[in-house]
């Protein structure tokens, strides 16, 4: 739909309309908040959800996201892909190396470009970056104001989190030449929590969040503490040269090897052959998500040869090995950059179009307790798509901050008022005759910060001690395992070692305990009736005051103190 159609949805002063939009390298979605409330991906003109982030020019006719990567078999030269990484960046500074199948990026007045004929003449123009974000971002409002009917005025945007503050003024100001205010730049991984938060009535559930996000060229992990709603990121990584292109570039590989046995001929060494296989290789590794087998097939390869394969899971999964074992090393990267042990996270999210591949989720998986929930489409039926969680989340912040002035969102998210003490240790209580140490306000809590614990089942004289506490693992082995005997005799000398030698060592059995470190307070109380119970309330105000207060639930009065708390320390972002 043109633009003067476009604004015609809407005369005279445009209705505020905010969406949620991820702006990804490979694919880019938009979403909104419906009238009743729930979040909707939006599909474009042709019925995508995941689009694209790719423009192509034939004849002067700009085409977007499917259309235009369709153009990369035959139109190479004049498709622009893989751009959203060069926004606000110097030409020394990007790798060009993901376009090398399409318009490669060129230095052009100080600025990145791409050489395209873009109009009807038969010169080349040098359409510069910020020019093919405006393009890209024009389609994508289209889009979804054709879709809702109105006319998109703002937007939150999700970007990785390293995306820095030149990257982000670049997309804004693209966004402006468009009428489209920004309201915030969100984080991919806080966007993907949003996302499964929304969903539940206990969101505010102090917990600590692994969110993996595995996308077309670079992979990024981030763990992410939230307290009572509040998220902070407490520790990133990030690998450039890991994503589903390279989990094409192994079916690419195989297929090629397999033809050129065939045919005396590496169709990887023609660029349109190479085209070609690439853009197969990606359908095939999406149907390996789903299905044990599938074919890979493309007519006129090379030479002007048909080609047709298959491939099963099982010999995918051994051909990507090395690549699958990538992906577990940047989780162990980020948990061990925070500091935290595979037993200090509750949740594990995995976003981007690669954790659809149910290898990748199940080693994952494999890293942490079965009693942790790793939400994939192959680990939990519960599991949102995860090629929609950034746009799902950048949605349902736009509908939390569409109604606020933008000068008093822009002061609310201000580094001055965002970057705040955290707590290094975390509060927890023991009673007396009971065994165990129950935390009530975890690390990495923002304050000022309030928790309220209710203990229940006390009886007569009750000591109840708050202290700071220190999280532990707990190493144990277990006990070996006894030797059969047969009928009541023993096996011989070498049954006994045949069959030690089959059986594998237990393994060790890691616990997370907590145990308390600092005392902070006692309170006692007597003569306590059968079941009776307590309410500890403990309080750190924004000066790092510490107030803890106990009482009897039902009862009258109760026991106050205060201290000033130590160990508190700013949130950085990693």
């Amino acid at each position: 739909m043109s633009e003067e159609s476009n604004e015609a949805l809407t005369p005279g002063s445009p209705e505020q309309y905010a969406i949620g939009v991820s702006f990804g390298n490979s694919y880019s979605s938009i979403a909104h908040i419906t009238g009743e409330g729930k979040v909707e991906v939006i599909a474009n003109e042709e019925g995508d959800r995941q689009i694209p982030s790719i423009l192509s020019y034939v004849d002067g006719e700009e085409f977007h996201g499917t259309q235009a990567k369709a153009q990369l078999v035959r139109n190479s030269k004049n498709t622009i892909a893989y751009f959203r990484d060069y926004i606000g960046k110097e030409y020394k500074s990007i790798d060009p190396t993901p376009c090398h199948a399409s318009a490669h990026p060129i230095e052009s007045d100080g600025t990145i470009a791409f050489s395209v004929h873009d109009t009807d003449s038969e010169t080349a123009n040098n359409v510069t970056v910020p020019e093919v974000t405006i393009r890209h971002l024009r389609r994508l409002k289209n889009s979804a104001s054709d879709y809702v009917g109105k006319t998109v005025t703002s937007a939150v945007v999700a970007v990785p989190t390293d995306t820095n503050d030149e990257q982000k003024a670049a997309i804004s100001k693209a966004a402006e030449s468009l009428q489209i205010s920004i309201l915030q730049f969100i984080p991919e991984p806080i966007a993907a929590l949003l996302a499964y938060d929304s969903r539940s009535s206990d969101s505010a559930t102090d917990k600590t969040v692994l969110v993996v996000d595995l996308g077309g060229n670079r992979s990024d992990a981030a763990i992410i503490a939230s307290r009572g709603g509040l998220y902070t990121i407490l520790a990133t990584a990030h690998d450039y040269e890991l994503g589903g292109a390279q989990l094409d570039q192994v079916l690419v590989d195989h297929f090629a090897k397999e033809f050129e046995k065939k045919h005396k001929s590496d169709p990887r060494k023609n660029e349109r052959a190479l085209a070609k296989m690439k853009i197969e290789a990606e359908a095939v590794k999406k149907t390996l998500s789903q299905s044990t087998s599938a074919t890979f097939s493309v007519e006129s390869l090379a030479d002007g040869i048909d080609f047709r394969s298959t491939v099963n899971r099982t010999r995918y999964e051994i051909l990507a090995l090395k690549t699958f074992t990538k992906f577990t090393q940047l989780v162990n990267e980020v948990i061990k950059k925070a500091g935290l042990d595979v037993l200090d996270i509750d949740e594990v999210i995995l976003s981007g179009g690669a954790s659809h591949t149910p290898k990748i989720a199940n080693n994952i998986a494999a890293l942490f307790p079965d009693s942790i929930n790793v939400f994939s489409p192959s680990t939990s039926a519960s599991a949102l798509n995860p090629s929609e969680l950034s746009a799902r989340g950048a949605a349902l912040q736009a509908s939390l901050v569409e109604e606020f002035e933008k000068e008093d969102i822009e002061q609310s998210t201000h580094e001055m008022v965002t970057v705040t003490p955290h707590l290094t240790n975390a509060i927890g209580y023991q009673v007396s005759g009971k065994a165990g140490f129950t935390i009530i306000v975890p690390t990495d809590t923002a304050v000022p910060a309030r928790r309220t614990q209710v203990i229940s089942g006390l009886e007569g004289d009750v000591l109840v001690r708050i202290s700071e506490g220190e999280r532990e693992i707990k190493v144990t082995q277990p006990p070996p395992k006894a030797k059969a005997e047969t009928n009541g005799a023993k096996a011989s000398d070498d049954e006994d070692s045949d069959e030690d030698e089959s059986e594998e060592e237990p393994e060790e059995i890691r616990e997370k305990a907590w145990k308390p470190k600092q005392p902070l307070a006692e309170f006692i109380f007597q003569g306590l009736k059968k079941n009776s119970k307590l309410e500890v309330i403990v309080n750190v105000d924004a000066e790092l005051a510490l107030n803890i207060s106990a009482r009897q639930v039902g009862g009258k009065g109760g026991v106050r103190g205060e201290i000033k708390a130590s160990g508190v320390t700013p949130n950085g972002s990693a």
